[in-house]
């Protein structure tokens, strides 16, 4: 937890959306991962493009634009910022797909939540049209690996602490 408690909570432990108004704009940038763990045969099959429902990872992309912006339509003490970019790629290895999403802005509060919302739709995306051929996928190691800007600064997770995780 921060230094500062939950900002969310006001004096009397009710929900509250932090204002960010007297904050100045400025550039800030997220990166968020996660995994859809699955049968080689399905990360084949996506990689060959030949999932029936059409191009997985094309559609996963579209998905993940559009739910970063409106992660403060999904999460309610989210704020909206005006996202000015956001890439969703993807990794296929041999049992798995990752699926990466950066998202930058110029504004008062930062895009960790529209990344990280980027990447779960993006997984639920994969998921949905796949489903019908490996319904044992799982989606995991959903998290924020960096982010910049604002008062906090930098941040960048560090590859031993989800190494720590994995082995929980």
């Amino acid at each position: 937890m921060s230094e500062r408690g939950l900002t969310h909570l006001d004096p009397l432990g009710r929900a509250r959306m932090v204002d960010v108004t007297p904050k100045e704009p400025t550039h800030r940038r997220a990166i968020a991962r996660g995994r859809v763990n699955m049968s080689t045969e399905t990360t084949s099959l996506v990689a060959r493009g030949a999932i029936n429902k059409g191009d997985v990872l094309s559609v996963a992309r579209v998905a993940g634009i559009q739910a970063a912006k409106r992660a403060s339509d999904l999460i309610p003490l989210c704020h909206p910022v005006l996202v000015g970019a956001v890439l969703v790629n993807f990794r296929i290895e041999d049992t798995f797909i990752e699926v990466e999403a950066s998202v930058e802005t110029v504004d008062r509060t930062g895009v960790e939540m529209e990344a990280l919302t980027a990447v779960n739709v993006a997984c639920l995306t994969i998921y949905d049209m796949c489903k019908s051929v490996d319904r044992s996928m799982v989606i995991s190691d959903v998290a924020l690996w960096e982010k910049t800007g604002g008062r906090s600064g930098v941040y960048r997770r560090d590859d031993d602490l989800l190494a720590d995780l994995e082995g929980i």
